[in-house]
């Protein structure tokens, strides 16, 4: 392998706004010292390895982005020669194809498209001077992918490692509507203070995302498992070698997961077409044989009693009037979910995901937190309830 993929690097997670929290938590866990954080990303280092790595475990973040060049620019011309300066006769296959995705906030260009021209020109000139041919290129992300972020003067050159979104794990074949986005969805989980050794109840479950998310959390499975594709198996540090190392990293996460969950995650929702796809997705998950669905009114959802010494919590995502329903008409759905958390759910620690926080007036119960996320552009809240119980149901 070139020692452009053995010589540690600078990495770059990047994430949707706040939550890098979450995030920081992962890289950390998984032995990853966070250099510096950012409002949508983290920076560490490692090798190739390390990425892919990252790749496999990380559920919060979007992409990793391996450094290739660091530079200080005042035009696009001094893109094109700075760009030209790498070696990507080492780093892309001359018969290959790479897409090239930028983020440019400089007055030097007023057109991200341009510069992604310029950035595609000097990667394919380079290597058709070294090699003779030169690789195809295109907007296809699911192959050998290039970030390029320049900001000001300054400029950085990745290798996206990611290729397309972490996000996109590969189980939501059956999406239902405005479905929450997997790395959040596993984001709000890791806020929340369930213990993973306890029930989780998911009414309004939609496509299921909230439950299987939390399955996969639980049984500590890491959600790169799932995917077949990374941007990082179509560069040339993809060799022998390091899809020995890949398999290897692949081996152990398998070994790592729990056989079986000693509780249950319960998933409902008034929509026969919303279950079939939730179970559908969570089949392709390899997790339906631990979640439990229902068909019912989210009033209706069967709530398990609470065990001593446990920490269960049920999670809703009700639809925010933004997009999907009139929000005078949701002025009852979340009356109910006070009522459904007061009457059905003592003992438990309750969490609504919102977009809309004057229709979470109504649920009206106070928050114990709230913690701010986004959903795309919308901006969120995971508002925290703690659900006490005038006498604490137990059971061994």
């Amino acid at each position: 392998m070139h020692n452009r993929f053995t010589t540690k690097t600078r990495i770059l997670i990047t994430c949707p706004k706040r939550m890098t929290p979450y995030l920081r938590m992962e890289a950390e866990t998984l032995g990853y010292a966070v250099l510096q954080e950012a409002p949508a990303g983290i920076v560490t280092e490692g090798t190739f390895t390390d990425a892919m790595r990252l790749n496999l475990h990380i559920r919060t973040g979007h992409r990793v982005l391996f450094q290739l060049g660091k530079f200080f620019l005042r035009s696009p011309d001094d893109l094109y020669k700075s760009v030209s300066t790498i070696d990507w006769e080492n780093i892309i296959p001359a018969d290959g194809y790479l897409s090239v995705i930028s983020s440019v906030e400089t007055e030097s260009i007023n057109n991200t498209q341009f510069a992604n021209v310029k950035c595609k020109d000097a990667i394919v000139d380079r290597i058709r001077k070294k090699r003779g041919v030169r690789p195809d290129s295109g907007s296809d992300t699911s192959r050998a992918v290039i970030f390029l972020y320049w900001k000001d003067r300054e400029c950085f050159i990745y290798l996206d490692t990611s290729g397309e979104s972490l996000s996109q794990r590969g189980y939501r074949a059956m999406p239902w509507k405005a479905p929450m986005r997997e790395s959040l969805a596993a984001a709000t989980i890791l806020a929340t203070t369930w213990d993973r050794q306890s029930t989780l109840v998911n009414p309004m479950c939609g496509s299921g995302t909230l439950a299987i998310e939390a399955a996969l959390i639980a049984l500590g499975q890491a959600p790169g498992l799932l995917r077949e594709n990374f941007g990082f198996m179509h560069v040339l540090g993809y060799n022998h070698e390091a899809r020995k190392q890949w398999k290897a990293l692949h081996n152990k996460a398998h070994e790592a997961l729990r056989a079986e969950l000693p509780f249950t995650i319960v998933a409902t929702d008034i929509s026969t077409e919303a279950i079939d796809a939730a179970r559908h997705n969570a089949e392709k998950a390899g997790v339906e044989r631990f979640l439990r669905f229902e068909v019912c009114n989210f009033t209706e959802t069967t709530v398990p009693e609470v065990l001593k010494d446990t920490r269960p919590a049920v999670m809703l995502n009700p639809e925010y009037g933004l997009r999907l329903g009139d929000e005078t008409a949701l002025e009852d759905t979340y009356k109910g979910i006070g009522d459904f958390f007061k009457q059905r759910c003592s003992g438990y620690m309750g969490y609504v995901f919102t977009g809309n926080l004057e229709l979470a007036k109504k649920i009206g119960l106070k928050t114990k937190r709230r913690v701010e996320f986004y959903n795309a552009d919308v901006e969120c809240r995971l508002l925290e309830y703690e659900l006490y119980a005038g006498t604490r149901r137990a059971s061994a």
